[in-house]
C-alpha cells in the first residue's frame, strides 16, 4: 500500500518532475553493469545490488523541506534546452553557464518578463554538468582502486566510493534518457499547442512509471538492445550533450503517443518500443562512461599548467575565477 501511495503522489504532485521510476532507474544501472565488458570496472559488479536499490537515491536530495540540498539538486535532473536557444556553444563551466542565464535574463527581463522568470538554473536544468561531476569523481576513485591493488592493499573502500559514484552518474544518465526530461514540456505541454497535446502534468508519471511497471521492465528486455561499448575516444561533454539531445528529438513522439492513448494499454507495441530503445539508449551511455573513466583512471591526471585557479591560465575566467576543463 506505501508503494502504491508514493507511486500515485509521483504522479499527482504538482512540484518539479521527478525521474524515471525507480523501477527504470534500477534497470538502466543494473543492465549498465551487466554490459561491461571484461576490460573495464569489472568489481561494479560486486556492488550492483546496492547500486541498482538506491539507483532513485538522487531524487530523495530533492525535498522542499531540505531546502540547500533542494536548490543545488533540482537542477541537475533536467534539461530543458529550449530555454537557452540562445546559447551556442554550451559553456565547459557550471558557472559560466549560470552567468550565461542571468545575463540573458538581464537583457529580457523587462520586454519579456515571462520568459526572464524561467532563465535561470531552475528553469534550464545543469544535468551535464551533474553528470561531469560524478563522472570526474568515478576516475578519481578508480584511480585509488588501481593505487590500491599495486601495493597488496584493500581496495573495498574506494570501491564502495566508486559505487556512490556510479549511482549518482547512473541517475543523471538515466533521467538524461527520458524524453521529458530533455524540454521545458516535462509535466504537459507548454505554449503554443496546435495538435493538441495534453497540458495535464501527469504525463510524466503515467509514461516513466505507471507504464514501465505495468509492463515489468527488466534488465532483460534492454540488455540485447544495449550493444557494443562506445565513447572509448573524443570528448565525453560533448557526447553527453549529443547523448541529451538525441533524447529530447524523441519528447514529441511521447506526447503522440499519449494522445491516441497508449499508454493506457501495456501491450501497445509503440509505447513498448520507446520504453525499451530510452531505457536501452541510457545504460549504453552508462556503460560507456563507466568504461571510459576505468580507462581514463589507468593513467596518471593530466598536468594542468598553470594551474585552473592561476590567473595566468590562458582559459582562465575572472567571473567564474577558474578556468574550464
Amino acid at each position: 500500500m506505501r508503494r502504491l501511495a508514493l507511486a500515485a503522489a509521483l504522479i499527482l504532485c504538482p512540484a518539479a518532475a521527478q525521474a524515471w521510476g525507480g523501477t527504470a532507474h534500477a534497470v538502466i544501472d543494473r543492465a549498465a553493469i551487466e554490459a561491461i565488458p571484461d576490460d573495464g570496472p569489472v568489481f561494479l559488479r560486486r556492488h550492483v545490488d546496492y547500486i541498482a536499490a538506491s539507483a532513485a537515491l538522487p531524487d530523495s536530495w530533492r525535498g522542499d523541506a531540505e531546502g540547500f540540498s533542494k536548490i543545488e539538486e533540482d537542477p541537475n535532473h533536467g534539461w530543458f534546452r529550449e530555454q537557452f536557444a540562445f546559447l551556442k556553444p554550451i559553456p565547459r563551466s557550471r558557472y559560466e553557464f549560470v552567468l550565461a542565464l542571468y545575463k540573458r535574463y538581464q537583457v529580457i527581463k523587462d520586454r519579456d518578463p515571462a520568459t526572464a522568470a524561467r532563465t535561470n538554473v531552475r528553469w534550464t536544468g545543469t544535468l551535464p554538468y551533474a553528470a561531469m561531476e560524478a563522472y570526474d569523481r568515478l576516475i578519481v576513485c578508480m584511480r585509488a582502486i588501481r593505487a590500491a591493488r599495486a601495493s597488496g592493499g584493500d581496495a573495498s573502500v574506494p570501491e564502495q566510493h566508486c559505487a556512490f559514484q556510479a549511482i549518482r552518474l547512473g541517475h543523471y544518465i538515466g533521467d538524461g534518457s527520458q524524453p521529458l526530461h530533455d524540454s521545458v514540456n516535462s509535466d504537459g505541454w507548454r505554449g503554443p499547442n496546435p495538435n493538441g497535446y495534453t497540458r495535464d502534468r501527469s504525463i510524466h508519471g503515467r509514461f516513466e512509471s505507471s507504464f514501465v511497471d505495468a509492463i515489468g521492465l527488466k534488465a532483460g528486455d534492454i540488455l540485447p538492445r544495449i550493444g557494443a561499448p562506445g565513447h572509448r575516444e573524443g570528448d565525453m561533454f560533448e557526447a553527453v550533450l549529443r547523448f541529451l539531445d538525441q533524447s529530447g528529438d524523441r519528447m514529441e513522439t511521447v506526447y503522440r503517443l499519449e494522445k491516441r492513448e497508449g499508454f493506457r494499454n501495456p501491450a501497445d507495441k509503440d509505447v513498448r518500443a520507446l520504453i525499451y530503445e530510452r531505457t536501452a539508449a541510457g545504460a549504453a551511455m552508462l556503460r560507456d562512461m563507466l568504461c571510459r573513466a576505468w580507462a581514463e583512471s589507468a593513467m596518471p591526471p593530466a598536468k594542468v599548467s598553470p594551474s585552473p585557479l592561476d590567473f595566468d591560465n590562458p582559459r582562465f575566467n575572472p567571473e567564474t575565477g577558474s578556468a574550464v576543463p
